[in-house]
């Protein structure tokens, strides 16, 4: 496992520590495990890691504060694992640095696929061309699908060029509600859910297109890859 990518993963409860681990380990990744946010940073520091899994709720320092200081000095990816469904704790952990978010309780496959995106993302194997049904011509302002032209309209084609542009990251609606309203004269963020259904509406013909659309609860969008 010389080459294995070294996943650090930041969890005081050592039974959900103790399934990540195991599951990282036969995915074929180095697992290195700290239970407090203190710990991990001066761990990130002494051997960087590939990506961080990251609890929110730690003791000490908290996974906020252990993200804003692991971006001072890397920029790996970092995903965070939260119990709390509240959408600010979730943007503020955007606002940290962090790259995706995983519920408790979660699926550990699911937090094993979201690793594997985000380690082929930093490595640049996960590009936006990488969607093979999907291509943004932002000068014609007009998205392909298989190579035929969507009927979009102009906040349709915005929403869903931003989205296919930065694979797996999560949107809240108001951040989707800014891309897609530069003057703001919408004032409701549920405008987005709208604009969503008509979208995937327009995708239905392709269902693996219309997937690629998935939601997150309690915070927005995300345009996600593996499932094109």
């Amino acid at each position: 496992m010389e080459n294995a990518a070294h996943i650090l993963i930041v969890e005081d409860d050592p039974k959900i520590a103790a399934v990540l681990a195991d599951y990282m380990a036969a995915a074929g990744y180095r697992v290195t495990r700290v239970a407090d946010g203190a710990h991990a940073v001066e761990t990130l520091r002494a051997e960087p890691a590939d990506l961080m899994l990251l609890d929110l709720n730690l003791p000490g320092l908290d996974g906020l504060e252990v993200c804003k200081r692991a971006r001072g000095f890397s920029q790996l990816p970092i995903i965070m694992l939260t119990a709390r469904v509240d959408e600010i704790d979730r943007l503020l952990g955007l606002d940290a640095g962090a790259d995706d978010y995983v519920c408790k309780p979660f699926s550990p496959r699911e937090v094993v696929a979201r690793v594997r995106a985000q380690l082929r993302r930093a490595s640049g194997m996960l590009a936006p061309a990488s969607a093979p049904l999907f291509q943004v011509d932002r000068e014609r302002m007009r998205i392909l699908l298989a190579g035929a032209v969507l009927t979009l309209t102009p906040v349709e084609f915005r929403l869903l060029a931003e989205l296919i542009e930065h694979p797996d990251r999560v949107y809240s609606r108001q951040q989707l509600l800014d891309v897609a309203h530069e003057d703001q004269r919408d004032i409701s963020d549920r405008t987005v859910d709208s604009h969503i259904k008509n979208i995937r509406r327009k995708l239905a013909a392709r269902p693996a297109a219309a997937d690629c659309l998935q939601s997150v609860y309690g915070v927005g969008y995300r345009f996600e890859l593996a499932f094109c």
